[in-house]
């Protein structure tokens, strides 16, 4: 039987056209966030099963691959329980691998630590546009700073590095967690469905506010609740005066201090801004990661339909391995998706650089051969890229190829 010679399921291969882009794009982000001072750090692929089903990430927890006991410890003639056969697995995201390598390694990093992590990651996911079940991601996170200072500074450096990529006119979504629980208890939900009605609002962009009220009295939420928090919507602004709007509104069932920080964000991120872009206060945002505390925040881009990454504060995270909370906040970008629109608009990387192409003919002789390789070397030295390849049956077509990949010169060498 032939072996298969596509991919597994939600895999893919990355032909040289998109790994070009993806190098181009690494390099840029390395570039960019390092000049805010973030620092490149690495986790392995695999966790501690514990880890990965703390009850942290959400509906992620349902896609783990998950990898049985190795050797003697694996006894599947006495195995009872899943425990007893797996104790590790394929990490899902990068959070919850960097909280551990923080607990394990904080005596030797500095305070804050601005860490700077890509890897791929696995989800057992049903694969669809932009999304497959390995995938890259790239994410950004200061640990040990308690102030919005953390909020502001990952924000600018993602979006200048997306305005780098030459995207423009994207929208910066923000709301808080505490303004989230603040409008729920000034609605009159208990706080047990809390999580049930944020889910339900999490879906405003899909069906709207009109759908939203019917969702929430159809799950059977008290009219008078939803009342309310249709009211609250409906007035809303997605500025500053919004958010000045919601902290007038709800009174104490506000800290006060959650809409005070959103507004110093939000007006810090326009006043230091690079990129073309908005940022918007949406109190329907809510993100489904469970270990959000405070600021929560989506880069919404239009040529995608729907978000491109994403973010926010996680302080009691750490806390779960070391005892002690650690004060947290992370931006991640959809590498993927990235790629995958600059691939869409046929993006070209930028270059100065000059790359040459050496065609030989089969009948030139090793000395010749030698001689173009002599040259080859000592452009090389220079910097300049050399591609060097026979001359093929087809010549025009080999150097219209040659042209789509960027070699401007091309010379054809001969038997003399």
């Amino acid at each position: 039987m032939a072996l298969k010679k596509k991919p597994t399921t939600g895999m893919k291969d990355i032909l040289p056209k998109e790994m070009e882009i993806r190098d181009y794009v690494i390099g840029k982000i390395k570039e960019t966030y390092k000049t805010f001072g973030f620092q490149s750090m690495e986790t392995p692929c695999v966790e501690h099963i514990e880890n990965l089903n703390s009850k942290q990430g959400g509906e992620n927890e349902k896609l783990i691959f998950k990898i049985l006991k190795r050797g003697q410890k694996l006894n599947l003639e006495t195995a009872r329980t899943e425990a007893d056969l797996v104790d590790g697995g394929l990490r899902y995201d990068l959070t919850v691998p960097l909280c551990r390598y923080y607990a394990n390694n904080a005596n030797d990093l500095p305070v804050p630590f601005k860490a700077l992590q890509m890897g791929n990651v696995w989800r057992a996911d049903r694969p669809q546009r932009g999304r497959f079940r390995q995938f890259m991601q790239c994410d950004i996170d200061i640990l040990g700073e308690p102030s919005y200072l953390a909020e502001i500074e990952l924000i600018l450096a993602t979006t200048t590095l997306l305005g780098k990529l030459d995207f423009k006119n994207f929208t910066i979504r923000i709301n808080h967690r505490k303004i989230l629980k603040g409008m729920a208890k000034y609605c009159g939900f208990s706080e047990e469905q809390y999580d049930e009605v944020f889910v339900i609002l999490d879906k405003m962009d899909k069906i709207g506010i009109d759908g939203v009220e019917a969702e929430l009295l159809e799950s059977g939420y008290p009219a008078e609740a939803v009342a309310r928090c249709r009211k609250l919507f409906d007035t809303i602004t997605n500025d500053v005066e919004g958010v000045r709007y919601i902290q007038k509104t709800l009174g104490d069932c506000l800290e006060q201090s959650a809409a005070e920080d959103l507004i110093t964000i939000i007006s810090a991120v326009e006043r230091g801004k690079t990129a073309d872009f908005k940022i918007s206060f949406d109190p329907t945002l809510v993100r489904g990661m469970s270990y959000y505390t405070g600021p929560i925040f989506e880069i919404a881009m239009d040529e995608f339909g729907g978000s491109v990454g994403g973010g926010g504060r996680y302080d009691e995270m750490i806390g779960k391995f070391t005892g002690n909370d650690i004060c947290a906040c992370g931006f991640s970008i959809g590498f993927e998706r990235i790629v995958m629109l600059l691939l869409e608009r046929d993006y070209r990387i930028p270059s100065s650089a000059v790359k040459k192409a050496y065609l030989i003919d089969k009948k030139a002789s090793p000395e010749r051969i030698m001689e173009v390789m002599e040259k080859a070397k000592a452009e090389r030295e220079k910097g300049i890229s050399v591609y060097v390849s026979m001359m093929k049956k087809n010549k025009k077509f080999q150097k219209e190829q040659l042209a789509l990949d960027g070699y401007e010169e091309i010379e054809e060498y001969f038997e003399d």
